[in-house]
């Protein structure tokens, strides 16, 4: 298992040796750090815990010395004996081509109506409907004369956890300390991206 924790810092373009534009999302890794584990027998699971960015005048000993601290499960089996305590990891544990599985938060777009969160088509324009246009329509029945849970109806849209497997990279950029992962990564620049070869 390989993983680093990315920020996302937009999106650009690369070129095949067709010359066919292919579009990337770059990620930026700043120096990831192994600042623990957690195993089967204690915790019920088994992960790796890393922080990334440290504090200013920090030593990066403990969780609250970082930024940013997040875990990465690995299978029940046991850890892996290549990542050891205090362990740095960068882009270089990754290579070129490879497909990996990303995990983030998703832009947030507020309270948003059906029309726009589940893509209802809405009321007539016309003939005699004048103010329906955007409205759920009949959200109730005769039995049980309530609302069904999980009703699809107004509501917040976005800030959800979006996980993707099978994304390739398409370029590591060493000196930068960056990916280039292939299509779109979810949330806003800036979004901290978990990135995972299993």
């Amino acid at each position: 298992m390989k993983f680093l924790l990315a920020q996302k810092i937009g999106m650009s373009q690369v070129f095949d040796e067709a010359g066919k534009s292919i579009p990337v999302t770059i990620l930026q890794a700043n120096e990831n750090q192994v600042i623990g584990t957690r195993n089967i027998n204690k915790d019920k699971y088994s992960a790796y815990v890393v922080g990334v960015n440290l504090k200013k005048g920090k030593d990066g000993k403990k969780r609250s010395d970082f930024k940013k601290v997040v875990e990465f499960r690995v299978k029940e089996d046991g850890l892996a004996d290549e990542f050891k305590q205090d362990q740095k990891l960068n882009v270089d544990v990754f290579e070129k081509g490879e497909e990996v599985g990303i995990s983030g938060i998703s832009k947030g777009k507020g309270f948003q109506g059906v029309v726009k969160r589940y893509n209802f088509k809405g009321g007539p324009a016309s003939h005699g409907h004048k103010h329906n246009l955007r409205q759920p329509g009949s959200i109730g029945s005769v039995f049980p004369m309530r609302v069904i849970k999980g009703k699809k109806m107004a509501g917040r849209m976005g800030s959800d956890q979006i996980t993707l497997r099978g994304i390739k990279i398409m370029e590591i950029i060493q000196e930068d300390n960056a990916l280039a992962l292939k299509g779109a990564v979810p949330g806003r620049k800036g979004t901290w991206i978990k990135i995972a070869s299993y």
